[in-house]
């Protein structure tokens, strides 16, 4: 079967579920992960034909995306921030909002003496991607790592050496921590925030295949991991250290006054690309 003709029966397919534009967006992702073939390929050559077995491995894809499994877990990677990083069910799928945090502490540090070392913590590593990221573009930094999902730094270590850098990965809950062993430059987190009460607007891929761990918080404790990881980063942060968060788009104002009452300075607030109250940052 010619490709390009299957395409068209791809997106059919898939229409009940997923507009035109995301469906055609999988399409294109498969066709370059299973076959290494990308679209300006298919424009090229409208003779491309699918074997019997591509198409019975396709028609298994298809039938995962219409139960809506999310494509990263499909594919078994995605791209964050110009690298691909191994996801699975154990791992939140990193977002483009995440980029932007990596970003901003990179915009923040990237300029200073190449001399000085930074040592860098990340809270709740999940895949890596936020700490592999800062590993990898920050060449002064050594950079640790935190979870309390054994399954889920087993897939940062992957990671880790895919992108051929060094991070010091730790098991640890970080609920149960008094004190860090060593004092960070920066400590950065994106810790569970999503509360119950927003479950509804969570997409069914989401809310059905990724891991709930990482993802919620009791209503009425919703900035428990906040709480704590600033009280932490009140003991260990070095001199002048950056707090950086990742937050829920709700709570904007109670992370900056949460902040404020544990004498934080230079506390600034963030919108993500969606122009969502989604980052901040406080230092010591």
């Amino acid at each position: 079967m010619r490709i390009k003709q299957y395409r068209t029966q791809f997106i059919q397919e898939l229409s009940p579920f997923y507009d035109a534009y995301e469906a055609e967006s999988f399409f294109y992702l498969i066709l370059e992960s299973k076959h290494k073939l990308r679209q300006i390929d298919l424009a090229l050559n409208h003779e491309l034909n699918f074997s019997i077995a591509d198409l019975v491995y396709w028609s298994s894809i298809l039938e995962e995306l219409k139960k809506e499994v999310p494509i990263q877990y499909l594919l078994g990677k995605t791209n964050f921030y110009g690298m691909d990083f191994e996801v699975n069910e154990n791992v939140l799928i990193p977002r483009p909002e995440t980029e932007e945090l990596v970003e901003w502490i990179i915009n923040e540090n990237g300029g200073i003496d190449k001399s000085k070392r930074l040592k860098i913590l990340d809270i709740g590593t999940g895949s890596g991607c936020i700490a592999i990221s800062l590993a990898k573009n920050l060449p002064n930094a050594e950079v640790y790592a935190i979870d309390i999902s054994k399954k889920a730094l087993e897939t940062a270590r992957r990671n880790a050496i895919n992108n051929n850098v060094e991070v010091t990965f730790m098991f640890k809950n970080i609920l149960e921590l008094e004190k860090l062993d060593l004092n960070f430059d920066i400590i950065v987190s994106n810790p569970p925030y999503v509360r119950n009460l927003e479950k509804e607007e969570i997409k069914k891929n989401v809310l059905d295949y990724e891991p709930h761990l990482a993802l919620f918080v009791e209503d009425n404790n919703a900035l428990i991991f906040y709480k704590k990881i600033a009280a932490l980063a009140q003991k260990n942060l070095l001199e002048n250290g950056q707090l950086f968060f990742e937050i829920n788009q709700y709570l904007g104002k109670e992370m900056n006054s949460l902040l404020e009452s544990m004498n934080f300075r230079n506390i600034e607030l963030r919108r993500d690309i969606y122009d969502n109250d989604r980052m901040m940052k406080g230092s010591l």
